[in-house]
């Protein structure tokens, strides 16, 4: 017959297993968003410095409710005092915005009262990377999503032909990237490339192909640890290239992750003690 002590121990295990097991769960359906109202198509985005990028924020309407009322909208970013945008009875409220943003964010009063209240910031910053909330309350409820904004340059690259040498130049690249030449089989070539820092900090890249055959497709790999920029060059004549392009956006460091998850942790931990 088990002691006191024994029966003790196995109710607190159980009691770990199964708070643990809970604990999970909720973590689940929170990164899948489903323990709020309001959601994001991208919660780990990647902008181009410089260029406009918008920062996905919604709530589905009730079905019977084809506009929201009484709709309130709160962007704030991590480690900022003021906010980065207000939005309340139908206009812009801008006395606690941070200047930083100042007429560089906006959303659009037609599209938030169907639900979307997606961001647009405009000509984007080094500092604008870093963690933001986007609350959402309307008469039927509220709620709010993290995203995470990192920000990098990038472009895709031009080709030119010349002499059987196949040369790639990007004009905008950061942080640092390297590049990888394949052939149609994927196999690496042996190709030459300059990267010329700007006084901004941005890399133009150039790179070269020697020896490229007429009518081979060939492939341009350049990649940081944000972007990857794939180009397939075509040989079409002894001057003439075509060329595709399309991008993909890396995970999200280590550290971003276990930052994000550290504070979806505390706050399931907080929800449960309640």
């Amino acid at each position: 017959m088990a002691s006191l002590g024994q029966i003790i121990f196995y109710i607190m295990i159980t009691l770990i297993l199964v708070f643990s097991a809970l604990i999970i769960l909720i973590l689940s359906l929170t990164l899948t968003g489903r323990l709020s109202l309001v959601q994001s198509l991208n919660r780990l985005p990647v902008a181009n410095l410089g260029k406009d990028h918008m920062l996905s924020c919604f709530v589905l309407p009730d079905s019977e409710q084809s506009t929201l009322q009484e709709v309130s909208v709160t962007w704030r970013k991590e480690s900022l005092t003021g906010l980065v945008y207000r939005y309340e009875d139908g206009a812009e409220i801008n006395g606690e915005q941070d200047s930083q943003y100042a007429g560089r964010v906006e959303i659009f009063s037609d599209a938030v009262v169907k639900g979307n209240a997606s961001l647009l910031l405009r000509k984007v910053r080094h500092s604008d990377a870093g963690e933001y909330t986007c609350s959402l309350s309307y008469s039927g409820g509220s709620g709010k999503v993290n995203i995470i904004l990192r920000t990098a340059a990038f472009t895709a690259p031009a080709f030119t032909l010349s002499n059987g040498v196949l040369t790639a130049v990007a004009s905008r690249w950061f942080p640092e990237p390297n590049v990888t030449w394949l052939d149609a089989d994927d196999n690496v070539l042996q190709g030459s490339t300059d990267l010329q820092q700007s006084s901004a900090g941005i890399f133009q890249v150039v790179s070269t192909l020697p020896s490229v055959n007429l009518s081979d497709t060939y492939t341009c790999r350049i990649q940081n640890q944000l972007v990857t920029a794939h180009s397939d060059a075509t040989v079409t004549s002894d001057t003439d290239v075509t060329k595709e392009t399309y991008f993909t956006y890396n995970a999200a460091s280590a550290s971003d992750l276990l930052t994000s998850y550290f504070k979806i942790i505390m706050g399931v931990f907080c929800i449960c003690l309640v």
